[in-house]
């Protein structure tokens, strides 16, 4: 009985593994969090980005500068949903200085710097977004997705509720150009093809700002779960650093 419950717990675990390997609109439902629900939020966010990009600190007071006077009474709460945005939207932590200092540094969670696709426009938000998604369904999807796939993952995301908050005017120029040219992603043709047919896989600069492991780890925190409850994708995660590890050891 006690092996039958273990296998029903086995089979119970890759299934919802496999579940979410094949939901990606969840995802991002998750991954949106307030994001795109409240313009108190889109005012302030491409400036906390701008901080990052250029590695600078930010204080309170010039957060508040850059919200209306009627919502400054109301901080804590907004500040918090910031918080929550910056880390699950961008894999970017907001943390204090030091206690009580009103001075906060942005640290990357993911490592990624965004560099290149970064601008003033107001479409930077919904780029970096996607980038740190499509990044994550590769990983899920067995660390490479089709062509087709990755235009039906695009359409889904353009039938969520939010989908007038998040729009790319180009969002396939975005990733079959922008994210390839910048090396963030690398379009392969599939060997055999008739018609020719392309798959995406992580790029190089992927490869070196960011590991499995961290991006394993923050899907884990946007889904509330332990990263070792993926148990194939923690075990693929953890050969990758172990490998890094023993190639930084012999270049020593």
């Amino acid at each position: 009985m006690a092996c039958a419950e273990k296998d029903q717990s086995c089979e119970d675990s890759s299934r919802q593994e496999e579940d979410l390997r094949t939901s990606p609109d969840v995802l991002v439902l998750h991954m949106l969090c307030p994001l795109y629900q409240d313009k108190k939020l889109t005012k302030l966010l491409p400036v906390l980005l701008y901080k990052y990009q250029k590695k600078e600190s930010i204080t309170k007071e010039e957060m508040l500068y850059n919200i209306n006077a009627r919502d400054r009474v109301h901080f804590s709460p907004l500040f918090k949903a910031i918080c929550e945005c910056m880390c699950l939207a961008f894999g970017i932590d907001v943390k204090e200085l030091y206690p009580a200092s009103k001075k906060y540094v942005l640290k990357p969670i993911l490592g990624l710097t965004y560099n290149g696709i970064m601008s003033d426009d107001c479409q930077s938000i919904s780029k970096i977004n996607l980038l740190v998604v499509i990044l994550i369904v590769i990983f899920l999807k067995g660390n490479r997705i089709s062509e087709v796939d990755l235009k039906e993952f695009l359409l889904t995301r353009e039938m969520l509720p939010q989908r007038k908050r998040f729009i790319i005017g180009d969002p396939w120029g975005f990733i079959t150009k922008d994210l390839v040219q910048k090396e963030y992603l690398e379009s392969k043709l599939v060997p055999n093809s008739d018609p020719a047919k392309y798959e995406f896989l992580w790029g190089p600069r992927a490869h070196a700002e960011t590991s499995k492991m961290k991006v394993l780890e923050h899907l884990a925190k946007v889904n509330r779960r332990d990263p070792k409850s993926y148990t194939n994708l923690y075990e693929e995660a953890l050969r990758e650093e172990q490998e890094a590890t023993r190639s930084r050891d012999r270049s020593q």
